[in-house]
């Protein structure tokens, strides 16, 4: 999630509990819909796109806790 900012992600993760719990929460949810998508456990149509607007919006909460890290170090 968000490669071009790994060494951001890497300090936030050290520095912010709630990033990290968002980041590992993400990870987790993305192997999750991986392994739906490849048939290893069962998910209805419905509970997968629950889980990716889940994801997606755990994606745009780090995002902006990235941004605003950013700003801060300008």
């Amino acid at each position: 999630m968000l490669h071009e900012y790994r060494d951001d992600i890497h300090e936030l993760k050290q520095q912010n509990a709630h990033f990290a719990k968002i980041f590992e929460k993400h990870n987790e949810l993305d192997q999750k819909v991986e392994d739906a998508e490849a048939g290893r456990i069962p998910l209805t149509d419905m509970e997968l796109e629950t889980l990716k607007k889940e994801k997606l919006l755990l994606k745009d909460e780090a995002y902006k806790m990235i941004m605003d890290y950013r700003k801060s170090k300008a």
